[in-house]
């Protein structure tokens, strides 16, 4: 007898960041898209609410952008970057560097945020092994930071939910504190921002000579919950690696291309970092491509006769994808004439206007934007901030009722996460924020 779709879709697949045992009992297939909506295969539609997991920008089936991977089809699906290059890799990369923080001028192709990280991290960790410093290998990374699943980006991540099995593989890193300024005891967003700077300074006094680089997510720490850092935190990062001449990893994959309201979001402190991880948004949502970007002075460490082995000894087989980079460059050509990033920036004050109608609800405690990244984290007690017991699950229950109510997204353990695609319109945005509304009060309610 022929297996539904749905029976199917139990009995082969192994789906990702999911316990397929609440697969099992709640089951999606998502057959289409058109604009921020999808629809499932049953006909029912809902509001794109993640972006796809964070990386839509136009919707879905926008036309210029089927159009662009159409007309690339055209001449050639793939080639390698391996010693060689394409029109596509090739334009697309003039176009980055013009985007990008002006001390970035070089672009290294891969197919994922997380890849992304781990190129950086051996960029890192490689050119100080070819200016004559190979004591400096170890790393800092941010705790409650997260910047993908391959095992450099797991070690200098630091969510416990996500990594706590790995630790056998991870190689060690210092950890340092970002402000969580709900969470935190200071008095003030500037105190709570000052403490965290103070004790990197102090492991960077003690350990400046064996660490290569800091890793950091920008502005906002994602996975971890939406969290926000105060003003001055991430310029107050920078200042300190370059006074400790500690390389600095920018994280860009979940906050670049305009999903803060700049085009990324180091931009909002004028922070030039030294290495950046972008992905996500890069082509709309459409094909996998991610970059990592580095400044002229860590490429010309690399840059020497072959025998002196200081080449950069890394790559993929589709790295540079002619139909990923022909799509990016439409994507960035949107960007420029729909002016995308000023419209997120505007909306988004439209938008926290909506989200200011959850503040009545008994249990939200804390409500954190910047740009279409937004988390509402809930708790037991608004009061105190007590969380829910985690077997509660209030945040996945939340979003179930989201989904049953017409709206898709996934919750960080108890903070749901709120990222619309960027071309949402303000009554988009509203009728979204009502749905969340709707089914946070109806799972808290009776929640004591």
């Amino acid at each position: 007898m022929e297996l539904s779709l749905i029976e199917k879709s139990k009995t082969y697949l192994w789906l990702p960041f999911t316990q397929m045992k609440d697969y099992d009992e709640n089951p999606l297939i998502i057959e289409s898209g058109n604009g921020i909506m999808l629809k499932d295969i049953n006909g029912k539609e809902y509001y794109d609410g993640f972006s796809s997991v964070w990386l839509n920008v136009h919707g879905h089936r926008k036309k210029e952008l089927d159009e662009a991977v159409k007309k690339q089809l055209g001449k050639i699906a793939h080639s390698t970057l391996l010693g060689m290059t394409n029109v596509p890799a090739t334009e697309l990369a003039e176009t980055l560097i013009k985007i990008s923080p002006e001390k970035l001028t070089r672009v290294f192709y891969s197919d994922s945020g997380a890849e992304a990280m781990e190129i950086a991290l051996k960029m890192a960790f490689q050119y100080w092994k070819n200016t004559g410093k190979p004591e400096k290998q170890k790393f800092i990374s941010m705790r409650n930071g997260y910047h993908g699943d391959t095992i450099g980006a797991v070690s200098v991540g630091s969510i416990e939910l996500f990594h706590h099995v790995y630790g056998p593989l991870m190689f060690e890193s210092f950890k340092a504190r970002v402000p969580y300024v709900y969470r935190s005891e200071s008095s003030s967003p500037d105190e709570c921002r000052d403490e965290c700077l103070n004790e990197l300074e102090e492991l960077l006094k003690e350990h400046h000579d064996e660490i290569a680089a800091l890793s950091i997510e920008s502005m906002v720490q994602g996975a971890s919950g939406m969290i926000v850092m105060p003003e001055g935190f991430l310029a107050g990062v920078r200042e300190l690696c370059t006074a400790y001449d500690v390389l600095m990893i920018v994280d860009e994959v979940a906050t670049g291309f305009g999903r803060t309201g700049k085009m990324f979001a180091c931009e909002h402190e004028g922070v030039q970092p030294d290495l950046m991880a972008a992905g996500k948004g890069i082509t709309g949502g459409y094909l996998p491509i991610a970059v990592t970007f580095a400044t002229e002075e860590i490429y010309r460490a690399f840059y020497d006769d072959y025998e002196t082995l200081k080449t950069f000894f890394h790559g993929h087989s589709y790295t540079g994808n002619q139909l990923g980079c022909a799509v990016a460059i439409e994507n960035l050509r949107l960007f420029e004439c729909e002016q995308i990033v000023d419209q997120v920036a505007e909306k988004s004050e439209a938008l926290r206007g909506c989200l200011r109608t959850l503040e009545t609800l008994a249990h939200v405690g804390d409500i954190r934007q910047l740009g279409f990244m937004c988390g509402i984290e809930l708790v037991q007690s608004k009061e105190t901030k007590q969380p829910y017991p985690p077997e509660k699950r209030i945040g996945y229950q939340v979003s179930l009722k989201m989904r049953e109510l017409g709206m898709l997204t996934r919750p960080l353990g108890d903070v749901v996460a709120f990222l619309p695609p960027l071309a949402s319109t303000t009554g988009q945005l509203e009728a979204m924020v009502s749905i969340m509304k709707e089914a946070i009060d109806e799972v808290t309610s009776g929640e004591l």
